[in-house]
C-alpha cells in the first residue's frame, strides 16, 4: 500500500545539492526532517532551505556527520549528494541502518565497492537509486519510445558524452570545496560516465537480457587546465605546472552481449559548449543530439522524404512520439531542473519510497553504470587494453525478475498509467 508521506534525509549541501533539495520538497509527499553537510554554513543553509518551504510545518535538524543523522532520525530514505567518491559508502552505511538510497551521479573508486553496494542491498532489501536524470529528458525518452514502437528496427550502435567545459569549476575547487579537483588532479579515465550511458542503457536492456561484456578506454594528453589557470590565474597560482592526471578528452569503447557497440567521450578540459552527443543508430532508423543538446536531427529510412537527408527531429518527430510521461507532464506543468528532468528523477524516487518498491534504475544499474569509472581507468593504464566487465547481477541479466511498471519506468512504456 502506497504510503502519503516519507521521511527522506539529505547529505550533501554544494550547489547540486541545494538546488536538487530544494526541488525534492516541491514533490508530493516529500518532507525532509534532516540535513547534512561537514560545512557547518552550507548545513545551516539547508536547514534554511528546508523551514523556509511553503509545506514544511516539522522541525528540521542540521547534522555535520552522516552517521550521527543515520543514527539518531527515523527516516524511511536517504539522498546523498557529497562528493563522487563518497556516494557508494554512505549509501552502504544507510541500508545496513535500514534506509532506502538515492544518490547523485558519479563514478566508482573500485569495482569491490560496486560488488559491497549489490550485497549491501540484496542483504538488507532496500534499493539503491542512481539519480541519473538524463534517462528522463524529453528527448531522450521519446527516442525510447520510437526504439519500442520498432521504428529503429534492431540497435546497433550507440553514442554520448559528457562534453562540457568545467576548467574554472575543476581548478577552482579548493576556492569552492568542489569535490572534482581531486579527481582530475588523481584519476585518469571516464570520471563521469552515467549522463550519457543511463538512457542508453536502459534502450538496450542492459542488465534485462543485455549486459556489457568488455571496455576499452584511451585517454589524451592533459593541458587544457594549465593553459586556463595561465590565462585566468597567473603563474603565481598554486596548482600552476600541475601534472594533472585526468586526460583532457578521454574515449571508451564498450561491447555488450548482444552485440551493440557503445562509443562514450569525457572532456571537460578544453573550450568547448555543453553537449552529450545522443546518437541511437538502428537497422531502420538513426537519431543524432544537436550541439546545443536540445534538439536533433534523425534519418528513417523509406519514410524521411529525402534520401541521405536529415530531419530536424523536434520539428516533425518529437511532439508525434513523446513518451507518455512527457505528455502528461507538460499538462500539468514542468517543473525546473534543467528542463524539468530534475523534478522526475526526484519524483521517481519518492514514488519508489512511498511505496516501499524497487526504483527504475537498480542497484545492479547503479554498479555497472558507475562501474564504467573505474574500469576506464585500468584500461587507460594499460595502454588502451580490453578489460572485461564484471557482470553484477551474477548471470541473472538473462532472465530477471520482472520489473516494476508505472509511469516512471524506464524499461517499457507502461501507458496504462496515463489514461
Amino acid at each position: 500500500m502506497k504510503k502519503d508521506t516519507c521521511k527522506i534525509g539529505f547529505i550533501g549541501l554544494g550547489g547540486r545539492g541545494r538546488s536538487m533539495l530544494d526541488l525534492l520538497l516541491d514533490v508530493p509527499g516529500v518532507t525532509v526532517p534532516a540535513v547534512c553537510d561537514k560545512v557547518e554554513d552550507r548545513m545551516n543553509e539547508g536547514v534554511t532551505i528546508v523551514t523556509s518551504h511553503d509545506n514544511c510545518n516539522y522541525t528540521v535538524n542540521g547534522y555535520l556527520d552522516y552517521r550521527e543523522l543515520i543514527e539518531k532520525e527515523k527516516l524511511d530514505a536517504l539522498f546523498i549528494a557529497t562528493t563522487w567518491i563518497t556516494h557508494i559508502p554512505i549509501a552502504i552505511d544507510a541500508m545496513n541502518a535500514g534506509l532506502h538510497v538515492c544518490m547523485e551521479v558519479g563514478g566508482a573508486g573500485s569495482v569491490e565497492e560496486c560488488w559491497q553496494l549489490i550485497r549491501t542491498s540484496e542483504k538488507t532489501g532496500k534499493f539503491c537509486m542512481l539519480a541519473e536524470n538524463c534517462c528522463y529528458d524529453r528527448k531522450e525518452m521519446a527516442v525510447f519510445n520510437m526504439v519500442k514502437q520498432g521504428l529503429f528496427g534492431e540497435i546497433v550502435h550507440l553514442e554520448g558524452g559528457y562534453r562540457h567545459d568545467l576548467r574554472d569549476e575543476i581548478v577552482l575547487g579548493k576556492e569552492n570545496i568542489h569535490g572534482r579537483l581531486k579527481n582530475f588532479m588523481h584519476r585518469n579515465g571516464e570520471l563521469y560516465p552515467t549522463h550519457e550511458i543511463g538512457p542508453i542503457a536502459k534502450l538496450i536492456g542492459i542488465n534485462r537480457g543485455n549486459r556489457f561484456t568488455s571496455l576499452v578506454s584511451v585517454s589524451s594528453k592533459s593541458r587544457g587546465l594549465n593553459q586556463w589557470i595561465k590565462n585566468e590565474k597567473g603563474e603565481d597560482y598554486y596548482l600552476n605546472d600541475y601534472p594533472w592526471s585526468c586526460g583532457d578528452v578521454t574515449s571508451t569503447i564498450i561491447t555488450c552481449a548482444n552485440g551493440e557497440t557503445i562509443s562514450i567521450h569525457h572532456d571537460c578540459c578544453l573550450p568547448r559548449p555543453y553537449s552529450r552527443e545522443y546518437t541511437v543508430q538502428g537497422t531502420k532508423a538513426i537519431f543524432k543530439e544537436a550541439p546545443d543538446d536540445t534538439n536533433g536531427v534523425i534519418y528513417i529510412d523509406g519514410v524521411s522524404p529525402e534520401q541521405h537527408k536529415w530531419e530536424d527531429f523536434n520539428e516533425k518527430y518529437r511532439d508525434k512520439y513523446d513518451h507518455p510521461l512527457w505528455a502528461s507532464y507538460q499538462v500539468q506543468g514542468i517543473q525546473k531542473g534543467h528542463g524539468g528532468m530534475d523534478f522526475l528523477i526526484l519524483a521517481a524516487f519518492a514514488e519508489s519510497v512511498l511505496l516501499d518498491e524497487q526504483p527504475p534504475i537498480d542497484v545492479y544499474d547503479t554498479a555497472a553504470w558507475m562501474a564504467i569509472t573505474t574500469l576506464s581507468e585500468q584500461s587507460v593504464a594499460l595502454g588502451g587494453t580490453a578489460v572485461p566487465f564484471p557482470d553484477f547481477t551474477n548471470g541473472r541479466w538473462i532472465e530477471r525478475e520482472p520489473f516494476r511498471r508505472g509511469p516512471f519506468c524506464l524499461d517499457e512504456i507502461c501507458s496504462e498509467y496515463f489514461k
